[in-house]
């Protein structure tokens, strides 16, 4: 390919065209103005999300993570009971919907940082490689409202990430095994209509712990035009973030750590919920988005865009 030569265009976006460019104010003969624009252009982004089949593929591969550890208890139903395996793997033969609990546990180190680190890594630097960007920057949103629209697209996608774990544990818990009670950590017994309700709220709790990681993907995507280098570096920091998590000698650090409450999602398996976790982890996920959100600005409001 040629300098001159455009780079292949994505099959599932629309083919910009620089010569006929969004009106940048309220049209009088639709009433459309910014608010209008910015909906569906975050419309257009969540669509184009989810018409890709690597998107799919993704949630697919996490929805498996819990069918997996399902046919597992199912199939050797005696390794549940000796204790062994991921916390809650017991339960899963008392009440089929934790099997969604233990693929969210199972899932968050590693599984769901990676799928995210994957979308977030796109979002600028997909669209700079593929020569697009550019002609997104000629829709009324300009840069700031575009890097908006990419972060809650990626924030989407953190809610379907985690819903496909709990809908994979769902599937297998209700075909493999009954829907009795089942006991939390507090030694509450529950019933499947409560059991459900927690694992939701599980996944509320995982979406939100994810907002930071996101945050981060969003800037380090508009370090650069080479998507893959974007992806790697936001999963590597997932991980190293969780290795200094696991230092004794680093407690200090601990608490400024993204990843630091991930785990913790088990607080909401307790009688009564234990609620500060929750709000610990929402505060600290959102002064990360605070965080990289600025940095993402600074650095995509003053590059210069050639592709």
């Amino acid at each position: 390919m040629s300098p001159a030569e455009p780079a292949a265009a994505d099959p599932d976006r629309p083919d910009p065209s620089p010569a006929s460019p969004a009106p940048t104010s309220a049209d009088p003969s639709t009433g459309r103005g910014p608010r209008a624009s910015t909906v569906a252009l975050a419309r257009s982004e969540i669509g184009l999300l989810f018409r890709r089949w690597r998107t799919w593929a993704m949630l697919a591969a996490l929805a498996a993570v819990p069918v997996l550890i399902g046919l597992a208890v199912r199939f050797s139903p005696g390794r549940a009971a000796s204790g062994r395996g991921p916390t809650f793997l017991d339960q899963v033969t008392h009440n089929g919907l934790f099997a969604g609990v233990v693929g969210l546990v199972v899932s968050m180190p590693l599984f769901l940082p990676l799928t995210v680190g994957v979308a977030a890594g796109d979002t600028i630097a997909g669209e700079a490689s593929l020569g697009t960007l550019r002609y997104l920057l000629a829709a009324p949103a300009g840069r700031v409202r575009l890097l908006v629209v990419k972060y809650a697209a990626t924030v989407v996608f953190c809610a379907a990430a985690a819903l496909a774990v709990v809908a994979g544990g769902v599937l297998v818990g209700v075909t493999l095994f009954p829907l009795g009670s089942a006991t939390l950590l507090s030694g509450t017994a529950v019933g499947p209509v409560e059991a459900l309700g927690r694992l939701l709220l599980m996944a509320g709790y995982v979406t939100v712990s994810l907002l930071g990681l996101a945050a981060i993907g969003l800037f380090a995507s508009t370090l650069t035009t080479v998507p893959v280098g974007a992806m790697a570096a936001t999963i590597v920091l997932a991980v190293v973030s969780q290795v200094l998590g696991s230092l004794d000698q680093l407690d200090w650090l601990h608490p400024w750590l993204f990843t630091d409450h991930w785990l913790d999602v088990a607080d909401l398996l307790r009688e009564p919920i234990a609620w500060g976790s929750f709000g610990q982890n929402a505060l600290l996920q959102a002064g990360y988005v605070a965080l990289f959100g600025a940095l993402a600005y600074g650095r995509f409001t003053t590059k210069d865009i050639l592709s």
